[in-house]
């Protein structure tokens, strides 16, 4: 006998599993929100209780947000700096320069959430933040450039570079006081900051090119589902 948690309901009706709870939460907390052990109990025992159901296959809904909410309520977070509204227009090098100015202005936070965690889940590209970035602009000028690295294809190397920028200014702004859940910061990042708006532009420049890879960045891989709305056709 088998029972699940899903995140994606789209998914899990595809797959039609004997027994599972669909559950309203951020992607990575199928239990809900960390430090709330009352709650993620009342998730997982929901889902084991799908064992008492006659006959499958059934897929449940688990009726409560988590705790905190994921409406991206920014009230009480403290933005570290005052950052420019990006422009959706900008060109790639005005884009470099905006995108390095909020880099500049992040990195003393980012240094803090170094020390203070003693690691860092930037690194997938092997470039340092700065070459990640003009990495990203150099494409949007001109996408026959070659890969900077030997060893990683341009789709793929694309690809790590924009997680290591995202990763990069979650870390930073997070080493603030103050509350941070994942859908806040998804919304900054993705609305409000100059990197987010070259990850979207990136995405749309793919979305015109051939080619498998480029087509899933532009369509799946760089803009997260809840976000790609965002993304402007070109």
């Amino acid at each position: 006998m088998t029972t699940q948690i899903s995140l994606v309901r789209e998914h899990t009706e595809k797959m039609n599993p004997p027994r599972a709870l669909w559950v309203p939460f951020e992607l990575g907390r199928p239990i809900g929100a960390p430090d709330e052990p009352v709650f993620q109990r009342r998730v997982v025992e929901a889902a084991l209780a799908l064992f008492a159901e006659p006959e499958g296959p059934v897929l449940a809904e688990f009726p409560d947000d988590a705790p905190g909410g994921t409406s991206g309520d920014m009230s009480g977070w403290v933005c570290p700096v005052n950052l420019t509204p990006p422009a959706e227009d900008v060109a790639p090098d005005g884009a470099l320069a905006a995108v390095l100015a909020e880099i500049d202005q992040l990195r003393p936070w980012y240094q803090v959430a170094l020390e203070k965690r003693g690691r860092t889940t930037v690194g997938l590209s092997g470039l340092d933040i700065d070459a990640a970035v003009k990495l990203l602009a150099d494409f949007m000028d001109d996408q026959s450039i070659a890969s900077p690295r030997e060893d990683i294809a341009l789709p793929q190397l694309l690809k790590f570079a924009s997680d290591d920028i995202k990763a990069w200014y979650f870390e930073a702004a997070t080493a603030q006081p103050g509350p941070s859940g994942g859908a806040v910061l998804n919304d900054w990042y993705w609305q409000d900051t100059a990197a987010g708006a070259m990850v979207r532009r990136l995405a749309a420049i793919c979305r015109t090119l051939d080619g498998g890879m480029m087509q899933l960045l532009g369509h799946k891989a760089l803009v997260p589902r809840t976000h790609e709305h965002l993304v402007q056709d070109i």
